[in-house]
């Protein structure tokens, strides 16, 4: 089994907080497909997926950027050549193992020609940027869409025939109150979506939030205690209504995970396709290039633009504390070779005595206190 992962890198304009790679660049999206589908095809081996024995896709999922803002044409195209590279997989969306297909949207988008082009796809997923429901915080992110349209792409959604909807949120945003955030968290369980994903606002250098907090101290970065107490109050009011609280930053209800970023944390193949998309075969990570231009005019001419680096025992060892440690299931401790056992277990042990990891039955897991340190915790963690 192994994941597909597109990135789909325009959008109609910027927000201020993101740091993905995008491009409001939107003449470009014709040439842009064109060179997707010709990327798949030269990423074959044999006709296969080069990840044996993980060869067969069991998700997909279109990121960005936004890819609902691709024409209904090149959605259209980008499917059928899907279809066409790796021999009928979206046919099989039709049977008992089903395909995640997950296509990430901006509720402005969910309009009802969009619906209906939904119905054509076999995207089975959606995945909405909310981030909030208060209009003022949205115009201040610089998103497009009001908060009245989150509830409204849902229902339309729903009459589409999407039965499994992810959004995300965000909090600590400046001068944002606890209970701002409640109502924003109330008002997502209100819509009876499968998935939650939330985020404390990033100020990642090079974005326009980073700057806009150097030149005015007004937009500096919420207070770390008030950051954890609004942390302490997603988890309380998700796990009562029912959400399972599976990784760091996501809640699903029952048999909702998404399928697609577990893989990632579980250490399961991926392919990246699209500029700035980054791939994975057990043996090597690698990543195209973050340029729209360089990307297409590299595909074009047949070669794959990427950098690859080899992953050693030591960077798979820590490749496991960075992302299986963000999981409800952890690490089991006898699927890591001796020597770094030993040294895990040893550099937990302090940990789990000030019970901020718990080791029951040879799983290593976070407790809900060392969820708010986990960074540190695997900083000491990994192996240097």
């Amino acid at each position: 089994m192994s994941g597909l992962y597109i990135h789909i890198p325009f959008c109609k304009s910027r927000c201020i907080y993101c740091g993905f790679y995008s491009t409001t660049l939107l003449s470009w999206q014709d040439r842009y497909v064109e060179a997707l589908c010709r990327e798949m095809q030269l990423r074959l081996k044999d006709g296969k997926l080069p990840y044996e024995p993980h060869n067969k896709l069991t998700t997909i999922y279109l990121g960005g950027g936004t890819p609902s803002q691709l024409s209904p044409s090149n959605l259209e195209k980008l499917f059928i050549y899907i279809n066409k590279v790796y021999g009928g997989i979206l046919e099989e969306s039709e049977g008992k193992n089903e395909l995640e297909i997950t296509m990430e949207c901006n509720p402005d988008d969910i309009s009802d020609s969009f619906c209906d082009l939904l119905r054509r796809l076999p995207v089975n997923r959606i995945s909405m940027g909310a981030q909030t429901f208060s209009d003022e915080r949205l115009r201040f992110l610089h998103r497009r869409h009001s908060s009245h349209q989150v509830g409204e792409a849902v229902n339309k959604l729903r009459a589409a025939g999407i039965n499994n909807i992810s959004i995300d949120l965000m909090f600590g945003f400046p001068g944002e109150t606890l209970e701002e955030w409640e109502n924003d968290i109330k008002q997502a369980i209100k819509l009876q979506v499968e998935h939650i994903s939330a985020y404390s606002l990033m100020y990642e250098e090079g974005t326009p939030l980073y700057e806009l907090s150097i030149r005015n101290p007004q937009f500096k970065k919420t207070d770390e205690d008030v950051e954890r107490s609004m942390y302490e109050t997603l988890i309380d009011h998700l796990e009562a209504a029912g959400f399972e609280h599976y990784e760091i930053s996501n809640f699903a209800l029952p048999g909702r995970r998404s399928k697609h970023n577990s893989s990632y944390w579980q250490g399961i193949p991926y392919m990246g396709i699209g500029a700035a998309a980054h791939s994975y075969d057990l043996k090597t990570r690698s990543w195209n290039v973050a340029d729209l231009r360089k990307y297409i005019e590299s595909i074009e001419q047949g070669e794959l633009p990427q950098e690859v680096e080899s992953i050693d025992e030591t960077t798979r060892y820590n490749d496991l504390i960075t992302t299986a440690l963000r999981t409800q299931e952890g690490i089991l401790t006898n699927e890591v070779e001796p020597r770094f056992r030993d040294y895990l277990l040893k550099n937990a042990q302090p940990h789990i005595e000030r019970h901020l990891l718990t080791l029951e039955e040879g799983r290593l897991h976070l407790t809900r206190e060392g969820l708010f340190v986990s960074d540190d915790i695997m900083s000491d963690l990994v192996f240097v």
